[in-house]
């Protein structure tokens, strides 16, 4: 498959020096699916090209932009309101994804827009916790009985919950994967290299497990239409945290202790084949050790190939929807055992049947 307009610019923007208005409608139609329209836009101001970019596309880039800039302000009020909320809850305030980045100052934060804010808590204080922002307003839509067991006994978060005033979302997890997988981590190892942001009483994971969290989400999870900004991330990521002193090596050891081995192989895989990512060779060699066989790697690349790209028509071709669709089904199989999965997924069915959204 050809690379789309899109990751070729995000690897070099001044692609787009070149680009006629047809390649300019598309490039930002892909942009914008992908939901890296305003991250596009940031991209091309580093560059200096922003001033050189037609006037007709130079005007999704700044609406992008400037939506933005306005989330921030929305996100740092939102923040504001959850640290309000849980002040009288002796935890640490461990923010997770988007909001991380953002609070940490890390690239990947840039000119990013997500829906819900994610936090991370010891699972005995998710009582406390979910107390504390019940009482500041934030409610939860889940009832049905079997959702509530969904989240509260199998999954690694409580069911997500909404303020009543201003509608936005929280998750508040205890681990970055769920208790019925197999590859769950110990959360004490994550709980005991969280990192303090300077001049604030928050915290984020260490940079590490900034990446591991991040390809943990992406390659676990089976909804793809964020994946090609999630994996702007990780090279976003993987760009800033390599300049740190043993910065790669650090990243396979905490790999293997907290058992990501495979989701770090796929985020090193693809980020370098789809953003060109610049990882070392002997990382990539390092951890391909702990990659599937190689028959298995090619069908992850037929899948993995086709559905982290952006959801456009020019993005598609025939095989993207079953691809799509079998990693959904590899991602329950990732997440709990096939005596829980099948039912569960039957259910799926039959709740999409009813017009219900399943969980």
């Amino acid at each position: 498959m050809q690379s789309p307009l899109i990751s070729r610019v995000m690897f070099n923007p001044r692609l787009v020096l070149e680009f006629n208005l047809p390649q300019w409608d598309l490039l930002i139609r892909q942009a914008r699916r992908a939901n890296v329209l305003a991250r596009l836009a940031v991209f091309l101001d580093d560059n200096a090209i922003t001033d050189a970019v037609p006037e007709q596309a130079r005007l999704h880039l700044k609406s992008a932009q400037i939506y933005a800039e306005r989330f921030t302000v929305s996100l740092e009020w939102e923040i504001n309101c959850i640290q309000k909320a849980l002040k009288d809850v002796p935890v640490a305030l461990i923010f997770l994804k988007g909001a991380a980045y953002y609070i940490a100052g890390n690239q990947a934060g840039r000119g990013r827009v997500f829906s819900d804010v994610d936090i991370l808590v010891p699972e005995e204080k998710l009582p406390d916790v979910e107390q504390a922002l019940i009482n500041a307003g934030w409610m939860t839509n889940t009832i049905d009985p079997y959702d509530q067991k969904y989240y509260r006994q199998w999954m690694h978060e409580i069911p997500p919950l909404r303020h009543l005033k201003r509608q936005t979302s929280i998750d508040v997890h205890h681990n970055i994967l769920p208790k019925t997988s197999r590859f769950c981590p110990d959360a004490d190892k994550l709980l005991a290299n969280i990192v303090k942001v300077p001049g604030q009483d928050v915290w984020v994971l260490a940079p590490e497990d900034r990446v591991l969290h991040s390809a943990t989400h992406l390659f676990h999870e089976g909804e793809f239409a964020q994946g090609f900004r999630d994996l702007s991330d990780l090279d976003l990521l993987l760009n800033e945290f390599s300049v740190q002193e043993n910065f790669w090596v650090n990243l396979l050891r905490r790999a293997e202790e907290l058992n990501q081995q495979i989701p770090l192989y796929y985020a090193l895989r693809y980020s370098h084949r789809i953003l060109q990512t610049p990882v070392p060779e002997e990382i990539r060699k390092a951890s391909r050790q702990q990659s599937p066989s190689r028959i298995n790697a090619r069908l992850m690349d037929a899948l993995f190939l086709r559905a982290l790209m952006p959801d456009h028509d020019s993005c598609n071709d025939r095989w993207t929807g079953p691809a799509r669709w079998l990693l959904f089904v590899r991602s329950h199989w990732l997440k709990m055992p096939v005596y829980l999965m099948v039912p569960h997924l039957l259910r799926k069915a039959f709740r999409r049947m009813l017009g219900k959204k399943p969980h």
